[in-house]
């Protein structure tokens, strides 16, 4: 390797670690999915027939928002953040970016996604958009997360909130099949999360974060784990009842709700570790094969 080229490849070593830092620190992988939710209610509100301006514009707008309040949360949990292995790793525990620029940027990409539906004439997706941001940065992170185990469950509004804008930029927001599909990501938030904090318990203990898992429990954390997923199975069959959705949506999803079920399940029975870990992964792949099957299915609507 020539002197130039060495030095490319050193150049070019800060340039990832940025990006891979700025990927964390606005949480996009999470963000991503909360994008494919919102979707998922624009394609449902939209009967598959969207408009490419407002998928355009929700696309824009949902990035800006829930990026913005996620950099917001990491901001406020630095401290429990940095005191916890899963999370002592994230930019902000770390002590890679000072806090006021963060919140500057943070909540100018907020302002910004609101400020850019209502220009568009959207004022339910402002609405939504700037709803979402508020429920997880001030009702979840400030309020709820310190001080109660129910933080989750009633912070799970903040991923219907999605949905919510995603009906709501096809000009539909309170769309039978929406509504239901904001209230299924309201039940599966709860099983996703808890199963990460079940194989996470020490480090919300030590933390003094009041997770469930961490202050009940194992088998009682388990239980409540399989309510969810029950609720969860029982909304998104429901939601074959939709005139967009057939065949197509509820094969999979028929089949994603009883390994999620059957998986829960096996965590109640031995609510170990390893048995979490596959709940965990198993509810990550449960809403993409149904958001992916509401997509597909609409799409293929008559």
């Amino acid at each position: 390797m020539t002197h130039a080229q060495t030095q490319i490849v050193l150049n070019d070593r800060p340039a990832r670690r940025f990006f891979a830092s700025v990927v964390v620190l606005f949480k996009l992988r999470i963000v991503i999915l909360l994008l494919f939710a919102s979707i998922g209610g624009l394609m449902l509100a939209a009967h598959g027939r969207p408009d490419m301006a407002d998928l355009l514009l929700l696309t824009l707008t949902g990035t800006m928002s829930a990026a913005g309040a996620s950099a917001l949360n990491q901001v406020l949990e630095l401290e429990s953040d940095a005191r916890m292995r899963r999370t002592q790793r994230r930019p902000m525990a770390r002590g890679e970016y000072r806090p006021a620029p963060v919140v500057a940027v943070s909540l100018a990409l907020v302002a910004g996604a609101v400020a850019l539906a209502l220009a568009a004439g959207n004022l339910t997706l402002a609405f939504f958009l700037g709803l979402g941001a508020f429920i997880y940065v001030v009702i979840y992170t400030v309020v709820l997360k310190p001080r109660t185990p129910l933080n989750i469950v009633l912070g799970g509004a903040a991923g219907s909130c999605a949905v919510l804008a995603g009906s709501a930029a096809a000009g539909n927001w309170a769309d039978p099949g929406a509504v239901l599909l904001a209230a299924l990501v309201f039940a599966w938030t709860p099983t996703h999360f808890w199963s990460l904090s079940l194989v996470y318990r020490e480090d919300y203990v030590r933390a003094g974060v009041p997770m469930l898992p961490a202050v009940v429990e194992a088998p009682r954390a388990a239980f409540w784990m399989l309510v969810h997923a029950l609720f969860t199975g029982g909304i998104a069959l429901l939601m074959v009842a939709h005139e967009s959705l057939g065949l197509i949506y509820l094969v999979p999803v028929g089949l994603a709700t009883a390994s999620l079920v059957r998986g829960s399940l096996r965590l109640f029975r031995r609510p170990e570790r390893d048995q979490a870990i596959e709940v965990f992964k198993g509810s990550n792949l449960y809403l993409a094969v149904a958001l992916l099957a509401i997509c597909v299915d609409t799409l293929l609507v008559l």
